[in-house]
């Protein structure tokens, strides 16, 4: 289909069911004002004031989805504990299915504890097991991948190095995806960079890239097509946070910068360039107005402290402002 206005692309955003597999966590911030040093050590003493929890990795990503009008589907794994609790409660309270998250009897629930005081964070502290799941969970969470994969429009696999995807797992949702001809969109960590072999559309971060393929003589664009072509990956797209973002396919490729803003935290703003990507993806979009998309969508939650999800009708109304966008969609006279 060919889409005229991005109000269009928006609504075709609404028709789309999304499979969103990977770690999920709670984002916990503590805020609270500090008036000394400890006596202990030299350290900054927080008075607590309160506490907030958001959702966090996969779970964010399913919020992001479901903030630009799509149907997200999360199959993850918590633990059976109280933090797990909290993160389906979180769910519930914001209209997430949570019927396909694993419970765990043998780990916990991921959590990142920030604390803050006067709008600066001055340590986090994560709760957390970095093990493959066990072979239990894994079955469940099987189960639950291989039910939901055949009705869904596009596949997201989020990999925080938590233990949710891990080499055999990634294997195998690859390998159904394309017998079922869906696109997997993937956002890597360090553990499994290369592991990720024939998918759709790969998005690491500048330095999880750099961290996975040690620089070269080659400048970053060609080291990305190489790295690409290699894997068998039809499309790349890298953020390099305030540097903008690269894209690559074997048809199209370059560099966008970023959009000057207000910057207030870049936590979850890799989730939120995945999910656009996703949606762009499931409706075959081109790569160069996927990635004029993210990467605006991904500015707009950096004007936020901590991990939110996307404003759909924020973004839907820049992208309706950006003559750039406008001028991807008019056909050339």
């Amino acid at each position: 289909m060919v889409y005229t206005s991005i109000s269009e692309i928006f609504e075709a955003f609404k028709h789309l069911k999304v499979l969103i597999i990977g770690d999920s966590m709670v984002d916990t911030y503590t805020y609270g004002a500090v008036h000394r040093m400890s006596p202990e050590a030299p350290v900054p003493v927080l008075s607590s004031e309160r506490t907030e929890h958001r959702l966090g990795g996969a779970a964010n990503v399913a919020l992001n989805i479901a903030s630009l009008g799509a149907k997200p589907i999360l199959c993850s794994v918590i633990g059976h504990d109280l933090s797990g609790a909290n993160l389906i409660e979180l769910c519930l309270q914001h209209h997430l299915d949570p019927r396909f998250i694993v419970e765990s009897k043998v780990r916990p629930t991921t959590v990142k504890h920030r604390m803050i005081a006067g709008g600066q964070q001055l340590l986090r502290v994560d709760d957390e097991v970095t093990d493959d799941l066990s072979a239990i969970d894994q079955a469940m969470l099987w189960k639950h991948i291989s039910a939901q994969l055949p009705t869904c429009d596009v596949v997201i696999l989020q990999d925080y190095d938590k233990g949710c995807l891990f080499p055999d797992m990634i294997e195998m949702i690859v390998s159904e995806a394309k017998a079922a001809n869906k696109p997997v969109v993937v956002d890597p960590k360090f553990k499994n960079f290369s592991k990720y072999k024939d998918v759709t559309l790969f998005k690491p971060n500048a330095k999880e890239f750099d961290a996975a393929v040690p620089g070269t003589d080659l400048p970053l664009a060609e080291r990305v097509a190489q790295w690409r072509e290699d894997q068998g990956i039809a499309q790349c797209l890298l953020t390099r946070s305030g540097d903008g973002v690269l894209y690559d396919s074997q048809e199209d490729s370059g560099c966008l910068p970023a959009r000057l803003r207000e910057v207030a935290d870049v936590s979850g703003a890799g989730d939120t360039v995945l999910s656009i990507a996703a949606l762009c993806q499931a409706i075959h979009l081109p790569l160069r107005f996927t990635a004029e998309l993210a990467n605006l969508g991904g500015g707009i939650v950096c004007e936020h402290f901590g991990v939110v999800p996307l404003s759909s009708d924020r973004l839907m109304a820049e992208a309706a402002e950006d003559l750039l966008l406008l001028g991807m969609l008019r056909p050339a006279k």
